[in-house]
């Protein structure tokens, strides 16, 4: 046998111990990249939800009315962009409509959403992950209140 079979020989099992470790740690490489990519678009529609019921609320003509629309604004905007929360919750700060007219004053929207990342099933990443928002919407300074 020549020296060049025998080194040939040697390496034939080199590039299935190649495959066998290059492979999984690749598929959890791109595995990392999507749910990255999950939660910074979930983050992302998190923060226009909040600008969503921030908006709404401030056009409404009462407290409870403000509630109401910051609450319904914020998960049609989740429901639009496609984010799936296993939960959220909305919370509207209205104190701005006791004001006197004349006041500048504002509505505040904080939306909690905690997104649900476990058909990723990457090892070591929890099912799921909270991202919260909050975002300021002015009410008109004039308008009857």
């Amino acid at each position: 046998m020549s020296q060049q079979t025998r080194h040939a020989n040697r390496e034939q099992g080199s590039a299935t111990i190649e495959a066998v470790i290059g492979v999984p740690a690749f598929l959890l490489f791109v595995l990392l990249i999507i749910a990255a990519g999950r939660i910074a678009l979930a983050r992302q529609a998190v923060e226009a939800s909040a600008a969503e019921a921030a908006r709404s609320a401030s056009i409404a003509r009462t407290q409870h009315q403000a509630e109401s629309n910051g609450a319904s604004g914020a998960a049609t905007s989740l429901r639009n962009q496609g984010v799936r929360c296993r939960s959220q919750h909305v919370d509207i700060e209205t104190s701005g409509f006791a004001a006197p007219v004349g006041t500048p004053a504002k509505v505040t929207a904080t939306v909690t959403c905690i997104a649900d990342l476990s058909d990723l099933s990457i090892p070591g990443l929890p099912g799921t992950r909270t991202i919260t928002a909050t975002m300021s919407s002015p009410i008109d300074t004039y308008r009857e209140r």
